[in-house]
């Protein structure tokens, strides 16, 4: 019919010339939101253990740094007693009393071990609490210091004792490193208990004529200072942040810098250029953590607060023995006094209530 139209036809679908870019798919695509990233793995503050009744099953593996935190208290009117005069008796009762703590946390520990070897199992693959293993090997090394003036073949003997098993510990917690069985959650202050706690060893050894051995201990430390202070400090940077409970840890970071100087002093006899850049770098750390201390302040109680004692004792011997203003002396030796005093009282009154010996809470 005339007035039907004819239908049109199909126009032909034109070729993409060769040589022409290829269409972007992506951005063709409708967008949506991008996807959120991992969650990061938490350090977990709680270990789980076997099912177990209240008992030492459950006793904490950080219990074990409480006679670091003593003696370093001890060894600091120890050497106040010599430069600026204090009483004697308070560095020897210090010392005294970390001494018989010593041997109630390692009985304890070695005790749980035995009745439940399962729950001593669980703390030390915990990533964190492992490097807690090293913490009597310290103890017994500050012990040795405490009781080489009265009987230098025991104290030369504790030395030896507990630098060897100091090693064994570092050694063991390197290997698992190396092996790569290690994670990103290991990488928080504690772990400088293990590999750093060598730079003490010269401090003490040095004195009894462990020449050799303590410049040896002393390299080791220091190598690993700077092998594992930069891991550190990017686990702070780039996260997964530390729990809050862990806050008062970052303390630890002021022994190495504040003992490598001691150690200095200690091998060379001489407070020489090598002490003063240790000394540098502690009272750096120092004045950022006295910065922190209003933050730090807000963390509730734990066993994690030990981790302000030891450090705090080592730099106020380290402003005694390099020679600075003895108020300065005095000041950072009051301050580890009352830092010590108050968290061993809030450790009793945890024990008094049986909080060591129950589950922790997740």
């Amino acid at each position: 019919m005339s007035g039907t139209r004819k239908p049109r036809a199909a126009k032909p679908k034109q070729a993409i010339p060769a040589g022409a870019a290829p269409i972007d798919a992506p951005a063709l695509a409708v967008p949506s939101a991008p996807a959120p990233p991992p969650p990061a793995a938490p350090v977990v503050a709680a270990v789980p253990v076997p099912h177990a009744p209240p008992g030492i099953a459950h006793l904490p593996l950080p219990l074990l740094v409480l006679p670091m935190g003593l003696g370093g208290l001890g060894l600091a009117w120890r050497e106040a007693t010599v430069s600026l005069g204090a009483p004697a008796v308070l560095g020897e009762v210090a010392l005294l009393l970390a001494a018989l703590v010593w041997l109630v946390v390692v009985a304890g520990q070695v005790a749980r071990g035995w009745r439940y070897p399962d729950a001593m199992l669980a703390e030390l693959r915990h990533p964190v609490r492992v490097a807690f293993a090293a913490a009597p090997t310290v103890g017994l090394m500050i012990l040795a210091g405490a009781a080489f003036p009265y009987a230098p073949r025991l104290g030369a003997g504790l030395w030896c004792l507990s630098v060897a098993l100091h090693l064994v510990v570092a050694m063991l917690l390197l290997r698992r490193v190396l092996a790569g069985r290690g994670e990103v959650a290991m990488l928080a202050p504690p772990l400088l208990v293990p590999f750093v706690g060598n730079i003490l060893a010269p401090v003490i050894g040095a004195r009894m004529g462990f020449h050799d051995a303590a410049w040896m201990m002393f390299g080791v430390g220091t190598v690993l200072w700077l092998a594992v202070l930069p891991l550190l400090l990017h686990r702070l940077l780039a996260g997964p942040p530390l729990p809050l409970a862990m806050k008062p840890s970052i303390a630890i970071f002021l022994a190495p810098p504040a003992v490598g100087a001691l150690a200095v002093v200690a091998l060379t006899g001489q407070r020489d250029e090598l002490a003063l850049a240790f000394a540098g770098v502690a009272l750096l750390v120092a004045a950022a953590l006295i910065s922190l201390a209003r933050e730090i302040a807000r963390v509730p109680f734990s066993l994690t607060w030990w981790g302000v004692t030891f450090p705090s004792a080592a730099f106020a011997v380290m402003l005694i023995t390099l020679g600075f203003h003895p108020v300065l002396g005095w000041l950072a030796l009051a301050l580890n006094t009352g830092l010590t005093v108050w968290v061993a009282w809030r450790t009793a009154l945890a024990a008094r209530s049986g909080a060591f010996l129950r589950p922790e809470a997740h």
